[in-house]
């Protein structure tokens, strides 16, 4: 029998994702015609590969011995593939999905996105809102290129370090801090939010308080930087966060910053991507491109 090479992409999906629809969801094909080339495949290696166990399904003994191999074979036919064929901007068609920290897409998503309308102006932007819980969708190939402020714990996945920032306190115009001297006693007496896409009432600014014999008090937390300072706009509310990343929107609602009373780290920016990209031209040019806007948000400001 001719074996159609295609199956091994579609066995590649369907041991990763473990079931028909989440394969057929991830190579954009219908759930009936994943659920074909699962036959193909069963008929071809004569294993069912997935067997169903009450509403899931489960790979079989043989199933799960080959799919590193299986991994490795896709992910090497990509790069053969892919390896020789110039890049050619002006021609290129290609969606790409980029998630990033709702700061830093406010801060330089335009920026990228006009750059890469003026230098391929076929290729189509996904900017997507980071998600509220660790998910797989580098992994899947469901995301392109993704920002972080802590180094990726799977060893498939790439990252490039691409700024440290500062972190800064920002209040109203007129509030207390702004007037004399920001003590960490000051600082610790104020109200405050912080901003976390998971709703965490505390972050390491309350480890540095502890240390000092310190505390604080959160009244909120904020899911993004836009809400927080809001928030901290109309109230006596006291916002920490990076300097670079979120000077823009600051600078636009007119609030007041002052230094972080604290001897804490600045915070690394890193850009991440699934390592199958590693010799993609396209993704390369793409990570080249948002790594010079990124770092544009660090460059030294004019005095």
């Amino acid at each position: 029998m001719q074996l159609d090479l295609n199956l091994l992409t579609a066995l590649d999906a369907l041991l990763e994702e473990g079931s028909v629809a989440g394969a057929a969801a991830r190579l954009h094909v219908t759930a009936p015609a994943m659920s074909r080339s699962l036959g193909r495949i069963r008929k071809a290696t004569g294993d069912q590969i997935l067997v169903r166990t009450g509403r899931s399904m489960v790979p079989t003994t043989r199933a799960v011995a080959m799919r590193a191999e299986v991994h490795a074979l896709v992910q090497q036919a990509h790069r053969l593939l892919s390896a020789q064929q110039d890049l050619e901007l002006a021609s290129l068609e290609r969606v790409f999905t980029v998630r990033w920290h709702d700061a830093l897409t406010a801060a330089c998503g335009a920026a990228l996105t006009s750059a890469v309308h003026r230098q391929a102006p076929g290729v189509q932007l996904r900017l997507s809102a980071e998600a509220g819980t660790d998910t797989p969708e580098l992994r899947r190939g469901e995301v392109d290129l993704e920002s972080s402020s802590g180094l990726p714990s799977l060893p498939d996945v790439r990252h490039r370090l691409v700024g440290r920032d500062r972190l800064v306190v920002a209040v109203r115009p007129g509030h207390p801090l702004a007037e004399g001297p920001l003590t960490p006693e000051r600082y610790a007496d104020a109200e405050h939010l912080t901003v976390s896409r998971r709703g965490s009432l505390r972050d390491p600014i309350d480890d540095a308080l502890t240390a000092r014999g310190l505390g604080r008090r959160v009244v909120a937390a904020g899911p993004t930087a836009a809400f927080a300072l809001q928030l901290a706009l109309g109230s006596d509310l006291v916002v920490t966060m990076p300097d670079a990343v979120t000077r823009a929107a600051r600078e636009q609602l007119g609030l007041v910053t002052l230094p972080l009373p604290l001897p804490l780290p600045d915070v690394p920016l890193y850009l991440l991507w699934h390592q199958r990209y590693d010799e993609d031209r396209a993704h390369a040019w793409l990570r080249d491109l948002a790594t010079e806007t990124v770092r544009g948000l660090f460059a030294p400001r004019d005095a």
